[in-house]
């Protein structure tokens, strides 16, 4: 059995990470979700930002649970840029020395949602206000209240767990 630990609980982030990689693994899987700081804001509001959050979490999983095959962070972050403020997620997953990244594709958010952002709000808060909802970061989040759920924070994630794998489907290019 292949174990994997994923940086969090959030069952959307569990169920992206298991049926994202069950595609490529030919045994059974074990997916556990563990708590660990990300060593950056609640929202990190940068892609370097998020992305070392990701890191992160990948170094502080690895250091508490050395047992495991996979380790898994996705963390979520915005990024303001001339057409408004971006949401995405970074991916990396490790094994041993090996580490794979990818990115999630990003979406704009709605103004109102942006503006209560930049006063220090979580986005999945932002949304739960905006939208009327509550605890919908465990849920769709921003991109499935959005698309009206025609895209999920689950598929959203699963192509970039994918994409994160690719140096361990290819180790012969990634050394």
């Amino acid at each position: 059995m292949i174990k994997i630990v994923v940086a969090s609980k959030n069952p959307v982030k569990l169920d992206a990470v298991k049926e994202g990689l069950s595609v490529f693994l030919n045994e059974p899987i074990e997916v556990i979700g563990v708590s660990v700081g990300s060593g950056v804001s609640d929202q990190p509001m940068s892609d370097l930002e998020t992305l070392e959050g990701a890191e992160t979490r990948v170094r502080n999983t690895q250091d508490q649970f050395p047992e495991y095959d996979y380790y898994v962070g996705i963390e979520g972050g915005v990024e303001e840029s001339v057409s408004g403020l971006m949401a995405f997620a970074w991916i990396v997953i490790r094994k041993g020395t090996t580490t794979g990244k990818a990115r999630t594709a990003g979406f704009f958010l709605p103004p109102e949602v942006a503006r209560l952002v930049h006063q220090g709000m979580e986005l999945g808060d932002a949304d739960d206000i905006v939208f009327s909802k509550q605890n919908s970061k465990q849920q769709n989040g921003a991109v499935g209240l959005l698309t009206k759920d025609i895209i999920t924070r689950k598929s959203l994630y699963m192509p970039a767990v994918q994409m994160a794998f690719i140096p361990f489907l290819n180790p012969d290019l990634y050394p």
